[in-house]
């Protein structure tokens, strides 16, 4: 049930999507507690026939848009910020010193929102709820997780879609790929404790910078050597902290980064070999090394049949063109833990300037990133159809 003219709806509504997206722009929330965003929101919807639901956990909501006794959908946006400083130079940039909607959020929010508004008027047409996921907390506070846990998405629904722009992508293109589509990313700690000293008399210390440095190189050979590249691992050390004077060896060097991987195996794997590592390096060089892990996002999985199901719908709207991805983004996202429960996809959508570079672009997390906002409108409508396309005909 694809309905004829959803896109030239969407186009009709364009500067109600657009404002929202502006005023949430205009002041950025972080974490869990976004309570302005949620509060533009329901003003935005305030006149649809929504059932609203909240829990204790954060500010996510779930409104409901009732119809009949069929399947239910949930279609998601989430509403955080970065604690960062926008250069945009926008005239509704953030108002709000060190924090910036550079992930997008603020346009996958509004985008949502103009579903909703697509749908309800369609209402009296449809099969099945559609439930639509404001969702804080995504740039790593676990907002899914928590909305889950609070049971705001009980009874589960039977298909779940999400979209996610990309501002070094073509305009107006819908993309995703049907198994995994994004990694899981956990956080990454290592303590190499030696014994400090002068820095003159090395050979009366257990210096544990060289150490760390052997270890960092070692992590590189772990990856390729130990694990089939047919499976993308990535593990990022971004930091290392040790010292603090010039003429000192420290007692203590510490490393920081990332561990991305695309399945639940080669994740736990990865955290077994790291701990041999470490500790067979540090023990050579009369040290003692500690991992520490901080669980991230799981692995973002697509269904299969809502892919298909996807690129259906935007290949029907006019002027569509649904891309394929050949290999996952390393990125994480955690509509993942929606996606853990409920069959479903996420896709990206290009929103860079129409025939512009793209590729040249600043990505998101710039703090110059910008949207072409003539897209958002096709975001609204893909979103929307992915939700009547399913009510009226499953996964068939």
């Amino acid at each position: 049930m694809l309905a004829d003219h959803l896109l030239d709806q969407a186009h009709d509504i364009a500067p109600r999507i657009i404002a929202l997206r502006r005023a949430i722009h205009t002041e950025p929330e972080l974490g869990l507690e976004t309570p302005l965003t949620l509060a533009k929101v329901q003003a935005e919807l305030v006149d649809l026939p929504l059932e609203w639901r909240t829990g204790p956990s954060s500010t996510g909501a779930v409104a409901i848009l009732r119809g009949g006794d069929g399947p239910a959908v949930l279609l998601r946006g989430d509403m955080d910020a970065l604690p960062m400083a926008e250069e945009t130079g926008l005239p509704f940039a953030s108002a709000i010193p060190g924090r910036m909607h550079a992930c997008g959020h603020d346009t996958h929010t509004a985008m949502l929102a103009g579903a909703a508004r697509l749908l309800a008027a369609r209402q009296a047409d449809l099969s099945g709820d559609v439930r639509f996921m404001f969702q804080p907390g995504e740039e790593g506070f676990h907002g899914a997780l928590r909305m889950i846990e609070d049971g705001l998405l009980d009874p589960l629904p039977q298909a779940a879609f999400a979209l996610h722009i990309m501002p070094n992508a073509r305009h107006g293109v819908l993309a995703s790929r049907a198994g995994p589509l994004m990694a899981a990313a956990d956080q990454l700690e290592i303590t190499v404790t030696g014994r400090g000293g002068h820095a003159s008399m090395p050979h009366q210390t257990r210096d544990p910078v060289p150490v760390a440095a052997e270890i960092i190189t070692a992590i590189q050979t772990l990856v390729t050597r130990r694990f089939s590249a047919a499976e993308g691992t990535v593990i990022t050390i971004a930091r290392l902290d040790a010292g603090s004077a010039h003429n000192v060896i420290p007692d203590h060097a510490m490393l920081r980064g990332t561990i991305r991987t695309l399945s639940a195996e080669r994740r736990q794997a990865v955290r077994g070999a790291l701990e041999t590592l470490v500790a067979g390096i540090a023990q050579a060089h009369e040290c003692v090394g500690a991992v520490r892990f901080q669980d991230g996002f799981p692995v973002t999985v697509n269904d299969p049949r809502a892919v298909d199901l996807a690129q259906q719908v935007a290949s029907a709207l006019p002027g569509g063109v649904f891309e394929r991805l050949g290999d996952p983004i390393m990125g994480a996202e955690d509509f993942s833990y929606v996606l853990e429960r409920v069959p479903g996809m996420m896709g990206f959508l290009g929103v860079a300037a129409d025939g512009a570079d793209w590729s040249s672009c600043c990505g998101i997390h710039s703090s110059r990133m910008l949207v072409d906002e003539a897209a958002l409108p096709r975001g609204a409508a893909f979103l929307a159809g992915c939700a009547l396309r399913f009510l009226d005909r499953g996964w068939a």
